[in-house]
């Protein structure tokens, strides 16, 4: 086996239940919630060793995607102002807008994909993508790709 790594982004379900357990330690230390390590473990039923040894191989989708260009993909309802409502949600977080493009509404509804950097984020992106799939008239959405 070689050294060179092979990042795959893999649904948690399939995970063992240690990798979403250093998830949760990391997310109570950056949060402040637990003061030290041996806080956050205890906490979530892990074990120090178990934390230490993948701490530095397991990341949130959301962590990862810090200082890239991520574009996004909508299917929205054709009314007047949801596209401006999408823009505001991703400007809450504070992501720059890099490109918007959308389709000509078809039956009432219209393609939109619009690309940000997420350099400058204060909202992890998980979280962007639910404040964005509560707008009225979001039909689907989607991350396309990652940059």
């Amino acid at each position: 086996m070689d050294n060179k790594s092979t990042y795959l982004l893999v649904d948690s379900a399939v995970l063992p239940e240690v990798f979403t357990k250093v998830i949760e330690v990391k997310k109570l230390l950056s949060s402040g919630k637990a003061r030290t390590v041996n806080d956050a473990v205890s906490a979530v039923g892990l074990s120090r060793s178990a934390f230490y040894k993948y701490r530095d191989r397991v990341f949130p989708f959301y962590e990862t995607s810090r200082g890239r260009v991520i574009t996004l993909y909508f299917t929205v309802e054709d009314f007047s102002g949801i596209l401006s409502r999408i823009i505001n949600k991703i400007a809450q977080a504070k992501a720059n807008i890099i490109t918007i493009n959308q389709s000509m509404p078809i039956n009432g509804l219209a393609d939109v994909t619009i690309s940000i950097s997420t350099t400058g984020m204060t909202m992890e992106l998980e979280k962007l993508m639910e404040s964005i799939a509560e707008i009225e008239g979001i039909r689907k959405q989607q991350i396309l790709a990652r940059d």
